[in-house]
C-alpha cells in the first residue's frame, strides 16, 4: 500500500468537506518531536478542529481530547482553593514535587534535556537496555519497506498498550528469551512482545508478526494466562478484562475503512496518510485530533457497555464526579474523561510513526498528562495530596476485605477503591490537572525557554512517571505500590 494507497487525496475537497469542522485558530508553532527525523521540515499553517460544542452534542464534546483538560481544570480550580470532596491540598508542597521531579531529570539527563524521549510504549520494551524493537526488526527482510514496518509495530504496540493495566503486586514475567524476570509495565511489555513474536495475535502462520481480527478471536483466558505465565502463585489483576478487551478489538478491526481489509491495527497508518485533513508536504503532517478521532471513533466497541453513557452513547473511560459543577438539565456537565488508554495509544503511536514513516503530527500540546497511578502517586507520596480521614478509614476497609481473596495483597496497607469510586475520579482529575503545572514550574527550574522547553510527554518520561515509580519503592519497598491502589478490571490502568 502506497502513501495515498486507499483514498485520492484532494485538499481543495478536503477544504470543502471540512470548512464547517475547522476553526479560524491557526497552529503555526510545532513542539519539538524528539526521535521524529520530520522535526525540522518546513511547517505550513494546519487548521485544527473545535471541540464539538458540548451544549449540542455533549457526548462528542466528552469523547474529544478537548474535554480531558478543560473538565479536569474545574476540579483544579477547587483544589488550589482546597474544597475538595475527598483530598485535602497543601499548595506550599507544590514546590517540593516540582523539586523531586527537577531532581530525577537532572540525575538521568543534565545537561542535554534534549535527548529525553517522549513517554512511549517504546522505552518499555527496552527495559535493561536491551533494543528490542530494533532486534525484531532486525530479522525483518531488508525488502520490507518503512510503511510496512511501521504498520507491524502499530499491531504490536496497540495490543501491548490495551494489555498495559495494572498488574498487581505478585504478577511477573520471565523472559523467554533472556531469562531475566520483569515486573509491572515493562513485565507487560516483554510479555506481549514474545507473545507477538509467536504469532499468538496473527491467524496468518506465514506472517506471525501481525496482529489481525481473526488471530484475536482465537484468544481464551486460557491462552492468555498460558502466554502471561499467569497461575496461582503469579496471579495477575483483571486476566478476563484483559482478554475480553482484545477479543472485542477482533471486532473493532473488521472496520474496513480504517483497518483495510486484511483487519490489521497497523492500516490505520494508511486511513491516517488518505485522511483529507493529513497535509501532504514535504513530510504528511496529520493533525492529532484526527489520530484520535480514529482511535476513539475504530475501538470504541472494545470498552466494557457499562461504562458512563450520554443519551444512549457509551462514554468510555469517564465518569461522573461529586466534585464537578451538577445541573439537572444538563447531565453531562459532571462528568470527567480520561480516555487514557486512548491517550497512551497516542503517544506509543505516534512514535513508531515519526520515527519510520516520517510522519509529522500537529496540535500534540492538546494532549494532557495521564492520569494514572504512578503519577497520581506522585502528588499523594509529595504530601500534596492527602486523603480525607473518612475517605482513608473506607480505603483501609475495602483493603482488609480485599486481602481476604486469594492472590491479592496483604501487606503495606494502603487505602483501596474501586475505578469509578469518586475518590478515584477526582484523584485522576488532580493527576491531569497538576501535571499541567508542574510542566511550567519544572521548565522554569530547569531554565529551559522557548524550543527548549521540554514537552508534557518529556516530562511524563523522565520526571513524573518514573518520579512516581521511584517515590513508591522507597516509601512501600516490599510491594512498591502506589499509596492508594485501584482495584483493576484490566481495562482502565
Amino acid at each position: 500500500m502506497g502513501l495515498f494507497s486507499r483514498r485520492s487525496h484532494n485538499k481543495a475537497a478536503a477544504n470543502d468537506q471540512n470548512s464547517d469542522n475547522y476553526s479560524n485558530n491557526k497552529y503555526t508553532t510545532m513542539k519539538r518531536a524528539n526521535g521524529n527525523p520530520a522535526a525540522h521540515a518546513s511547517t505550513p499553517e494546519i487548521v485544527l478542529p473545535k471541540a464539538p460544542d458540548p451544549q449540542v452534542d455533549p457526548a462528542g464534546y466528552l469523547r474529544s481530547i478537548y474535554a480531558v483538560r478543560e473538565r479536569s481544570r474545574l476540579v483544579l480550580e477547587k483544589a488550589k482553593r482546597n474544597q475538595l470532596r475527598h483530598f485535602n491540598v497543601d499548595m506550599e508542597k507544590f514546590r517540593d514535587t516540582a523539586n523531586y521531579v527537577v531532581m530525577i531529570i537532572k540525575r538521568d539527563f543534565e545537561p542535554d534535556y534534549s535527548k529525553i524521549p517522549p513517554h512511549g510504549r517504546w522505552q518499555h520494551f527496552e527495559v535493561g537496555g536491551r533494543p528490542r524493537i530494533d532486534q525484531l526488526m532486525a530479522v525483518w527482510p531488508s525488502s520490507l519497506d518503512a510503511q510496512e514496518r511501521t504498520r507491524r509495530l502499530i499491531d504490536l504496540f496497540l495490543v501491548s498498550v490495551l494489555l498495559d493495566a495494572g498488574a498487581g503486586t505478585k504478577w511477573q514475567y520471565k523472559s523467554k528469551e533472556s531469562g531475566k524476570v520483569y515486573r509491572r509495565s515493562e513485565g507487560l511489555a516483554v510479555a506481549s512482545l514474545e507473545m507477538f513474536k509467536t504469532g499468538m495475535f496473527s491467524s496468518n502462520p506465514e506472517q506471525p508478526h501481525q496482529v489481525d481480527s481473526a488471530g484475536l478471536k482465537t484468544l481464551t483466558s486460557d491462552r492468555m494466562a498460558k502466554g502471561l505465565q499467569v497461575s496461582e502463585d503469579n496471579p495477575i489483576d483483571g486476566l478476563e478484562g484483559r482478554t475480553n478487551l482484545l477479543i472485542r478489538l477482533g471486532d473493532a478491526l473488521l472496520n474496513l475503512e480504517v483497518f483495510g481489509p486484511d483487519s490489521r491495527p497497523g492500516n490505520m497508518l494508511d486511513y491516517l496518510l488518505s485522511h483529507p485533513s493529513t497535509t501532504a508536504s514535504s513530510v504528511p503532517i496529520v493533525p492529532l485530533p484526527t489520530l484520535w478521532d480514529t482511535l476513539m471513533n475504530g475501538l470504541s466497541p472494545i470498552w466494557p457497555a457499562t461504562r458512563t453513557q450520554v443519551d444512549g452513547i457509551p462514554l468510555g473511560d469517564a465518569w461522573p464526579c461529586q466534585s464537578m459543577p451538577s445541573h439537572p438539565t444538563q447531565p453531562w456537565e459532571n462528568i470527567v474523561p480520561f480516555h487514557k488508554l486512548t491517550q497512551w495509544l497516542c503517544y506509543s503511536l505516534m512514535v513508531p510513526m515519526q520515527k519510520l514513516a516520517n510522519v509529522r503530527f500537529v496540535g500534540v500540546e492538546l494532549m494532557t498528562g495521564l492520569p494514572e497511578y504512578r503519577n497520581g502517586g506522585l502528588l499523594v507520596d509529595t504530601g500534596l495530596l492527602t486523603l480525607k480521614p473518612e475517605d482513608a478509614r473506607r480505603g483501609l476497609e475495602q483493603y482488609q476485605t480485599n486481602a481476604t481473596r486469594q492472590g491479592q495483597p496483604s501487606v503495606e496497607v494502603v487505602p483501596l477503591f474501586t475505578a469509578d469510586d469518586d475518590v478515584i475520579v477526582e484523584w485522576r482529575a488532580l493527576t491531569v490537572g497538576f501535571l499541567d503545572e508542574l510542566l511550567v514550574t519544572v521548565n522554569e527550574a530547569l531554565d529551559l525557554h522557548g524550543s527548549d522547553k521540554l514537552s508534557l510527554a518529556q516530562m511524563l518520561e523522565a520526571g513524573t512517571w518514573k518520579g512516581g515509580r521511584e517515590i513508591a519503592e522507597v516509601s512501600r519497598p516490599n510491594t512498591k505500590e502506589p499509596p492508594i491502589m485501584i482495584l483493576s478490571d484490566g481495562t482502565v490502568f
